[in-house]
């Protein structure tokens, strides 16, 4: 029964199982009500509802992770797994993926080289994940499809859209990224400090919430519609009731958050410092994860609420816990000015409104209940108890987290260094590691060992020694991090430039191909036949661009040569051994084009940008030609080679050098060499083609959109699914802005090229949205090859 408007939530029940932090939950589908918890013991737990009372029982515990976990997300049921799949992800940088009834992973997937902090689900098998390596990676089945790159900081936070093919990463450098086919389309910024949550709304609307205590919505479109403050440290996570825009979030301040028509209508004080994780069950209780190891529900149906006597055992434990008021979760407190008990005596004013009285000398806590009209006392607040390392894991340094981080002084005046500690890490291995990146004195090699071994022998969570030595001057000048600690990154290296694409491996050699059959124009390809045939893919040899008039092409190139600057001129002699190549090459003469023509053509293509085109032009007619090919594409010459076209490609250059560019790439697919050499800089070449695509020139886009075709060619015959998702995203992106038809056509052959014969690229472009991408292909009615073809690719998806 779902309680009416005004209702609050109450405890449900407390469940033991987990022996540390619980960092992640979510709700299952299997069994229905349940959920799954992850926690820093390195399990995962399955709970079902037990019938009887209001309880959960475990239904059974998952390992697989040899160092915390850290996130959970349920993957959606599919033919080979009806009952759906649970993934996990963790400190060892792993993420397991397990049946819901064996407690051992089904697979692991590898490839981040950091923590794995968030995961999401999506159609079609995909899943995502962000790590602390400042990558997203989009992975289907047990295969790495793409990597997000554009972050500069730890992705504490990722979703995929209902809308098919949009993901969200939330990152420790304050900023969102949208992503659309495996490319950054925008970037959200206005949170102050690390991003830690994301929770989606609608199609159009999603919620954020970080470090800087605040949860903002916002639209797709990028802008940012409501700010909400209520919580005084970081907000950890968020999570939004179903069929509605009301949410919950919890954070570092002890607390539970409910967040109804945009105000906070009710808080819910825990015994526990840090309340890492929350997610809403589909009868819209709250399960909430903190770090003393107890999951807890919270229920507002009266039939599920916990007995007064679980109740009472909650407020009693709630009013034994200490808060140290160095978090500032109470606001700065000076004991000397606290009224005593007759203060309680006052209702409050609002929901979860905290008040401090002094009794005995001792401060305490209350909070105001307004459902029950009174104050509950939610811990006695302990003396400032000097150097405390506050909870387990809490320390954030460089957007990561640290059991410690020490300012370590060398001398007096000097700058001070941060020094991140774990407790499951080497003290040496530490204390070398850091004198190493700070170009320290390796003589202090034992001082900061022994140091490190000193100030964390032992340590429990609320430890109050204050002993702290400095280990180079005997001060007490070392203290560990506090929850104000670094958490502004000093920017880790970007690794690429903004959102590029980056594709698992480059692939392997390709057999040779035979003939080459061009596309050969209009209407070669009308069918009269009722039952029209696929004629058009797979397709399985490059498609090049023959057209020449070496006439006009010389003409052109004496002209300019007539007005090129000394250094660049040609002599006649040179323009004589060019026009033989050209003939060589475009099959006027059986000559074999010389060394002698390739260098002549090699100064040519040097030429400055504004004349350079009619020289292009000669290069892309003639590596067609085997010996011209493997000249330029083997591997003595081909670094200047690809560095050349790839310079031309630069979308504010010279359109002409673009389109020649693009197709002398595409007419290296002819030979063996050419088609060795395209693969392996696939990667480079494809992220600097796409850029092409902003000119809208026809012309342009038929290059590009041929380009993708041969590639597709090449990734048919041998099984290289990075290299297929690379071309998926970039078919993808292309479609979006093309507008000619014959672009469009080979833009379809290349899906359907891909698509073929592989049952991963097809649950791929579907999960890339591609399928509702052409749909409106099928209707077009000249060329009949674009919807005839348009037809078959959808029957595959």
């Amino acid at each position: 029964a779902m309680a009416g408007e005004g209702s609050t939530f109450r405890l449900r029940c407390s469940l033991l199982g987990h022996g540390q932090d619980v960092r992640g939950l979510t709700r299952g589908l299997f069994p229905e009500g349940g959920f799954v918890s992850v926690s820093r013991d390195r399990t995962a737990r399955l709970w079902a509802p037990d019938g009887l009372n209001r309880g959960f029982t475990e239904m059974h515990c998952m390992s697989g992770h040899s160092n915390f976990v850290s996130c959970v997300c349920i993957i959606p049921p599919s033919d080979l797994y009806p009952r759906g799949l649970i993934a996990t992800g963790g400190n060892d940088h792993n993420i397991c993926i397990f049946t819901i009834d064996n407690p051992a992973p089904l697979y692991i997937l590898k490839g981040h080289k950091n923590t794995v902090c968030s995961l999401s689900s999506g159609k079609f098998g995909t899943l995502l994940s962000g790590s602390w390596d400042t990558t997203a990676k989009v992975w289907l089945n047990d295969r790495c499809m793409m990597t997000l790159q554009g972050h500069t900081a730890a992705i504490w936070a990722v979703k995929i859209l209902p809308e098919q093919g949009l993901m969200l990463t939330g990152s420790a450098d304050k900023t969102i990224k949208l992503w659309k086919a495996g490319r950054c389309e925008r970037t959200f910024t206005g949170h102050e400090d690390c991003v830690r949550g994301l929770a989606i709304l609608s199609e159009m609307e999603f919620l954020s919430c970080a470090n800087d205590a605040s949860v903002r919505r916002w639209q797709i479109s990028g802008e940012c519609l409501q700010v909400y403050y209520g919580h005084t440290n970081y907000i950890y996570s968020i999570s939004v009731f179903p069929r509605c825009k009301d949410f919950v979030t919890t954070g570092e301040d002890r607390s539970l958050r409910i967040w109804k028509q945009g105000e906070c209508t009710q808080t819910i004080r825990l015994p526990a410092q840090s309340v890492w994780c929350c997610c809403v069950l589909d009868n819209g209780d709250i399960v909430v994860g903190a770090s003393d190891g107890i999951i807890r529900v919270f229920t507002e149906s009266s039939e599920r609420t916990a007995s007064a006597e679980e109740i009472q055992a909650f407020e009693n434990e709630l009013a034994q816990a200490s808060i140290d008021p160095k978090t500032g979760d109470l606001g700065d407190i000076n004991a000397d000015d606290l009224p005593g008990r007759e203060h309680l005596k006052d209702p409050g004013t609002r929901d979860g409104q905290t008040r401090l009285i002094k009794d005995n000398g001792k401060v305490e806590a209350y909070q105001w209940s307004v459902s029950e009209g009174r104050w509950i006392k939610i811990g006695d607040v302990v003396g400032s108890s000097g150097a405390t390392q506050q909870t387990s894991g809490k320390v954030l340094f460089e957007g990561k987290e640290y059991d410690y981080v020490f300012t370590i002084d060398v001398n007096e005046n000097g700058p001070s260094y941060k020094l991140p500690y774990n407790i499951t890490d080497d003290p040496w291995l530490t204390a070398y590691n850091f004198l190493q990146k700070n170009d320290l004195n390796p003589m202090f090699l034992d001082q900061v060992a022994k140091f490190i071994m000193d100030n964390t022998k032992g340590q429990t969570v609320l430890s109050t020694s204050n002993q702290f030595s400095d280990p180079f001057t005997g001060a007490g000048r070392y203290v560990p991090g506090s929850s104000s600690g670094s958490s502004t990154i000093p920017g880790a290296d970007p690794f690429t430039g903004a959102g590029r694409y980056v594709p698992g491996s480059a692939s392997n050699a390709i057999p040779p191909v035979g003939g080459v059959d061009p596309f050969t124009g209009m209407g070669a390809y009308q069918s009269t036949a009722v039952e029209v045939e696929n004629i058009y893919f797979p397709k399985k040899d490059a498609v090049t661009f023959d057209q020449a008039n070496p006439t006009q092409i010389l003409g052109k190139l004496k002209e300019l040569n007539g007005s090129a600057a000394e250094e660049h001129k040609l002599t006649e002699d040179d323009l004589i051994i060019l026009e033989k190549l050209l003939s060589a090459t475009c099959n006027t003469s059986a000559e074999t084009p010389t060394a002698q023509q390739l260098q002549t053509l090699w100064r040519a293509v040097n030429w400055p940008e504004d004349i350079v085109f009619p020289a292009l032009d000669i290069l892309r007619l003639s590596v067609r030609h085997p010996t011209v090919n493997e000249n330029f594409c083997s591997e003595k010459e081909h670094v200047q080679f690809i560095i050349l076209l790839l310079k031309f490609l630069n979308p504010k250059g010279k359109q002409a050098n673009q389109l020649l560019a693009l197709r002398a790439l595409c007419n290296c697919f002819v030979s063996h060499a050419g088609q060795k050499l395209m693969m392996e800089q696939r990667d480079e070449i494809m992220t600097q083609a796409i850029e092409t695509k902003s000119g809208n020139n026809k012309n342009i886009h038929i290059a590009l959109a041929t380009l993708t075709l041969n590639y597709a060619v090449c990734l048919h015959k041998v099984n290289n699914i990075e290299g297929k998702a690379q071309c998926l995203s970039v078919i993808s992106t292309v479609m979006e802005v093309v507008q000619d038809l014959e672009a469009i056509f080979r833009l379809l052959v290349a899906l359907g090229t891909l698509i073929s014969d592989d049952t991963n690229a097809v649950q791929l472009a579907k999960s890339l949205g591609v399928d509702s991408q052409i749909k409106k292909y099928a209707s077009v009615s000249e060329p009949a090859k674009v919807k005839e073809c348009c037809r078959f690719v959808l029957n595959l998806l």
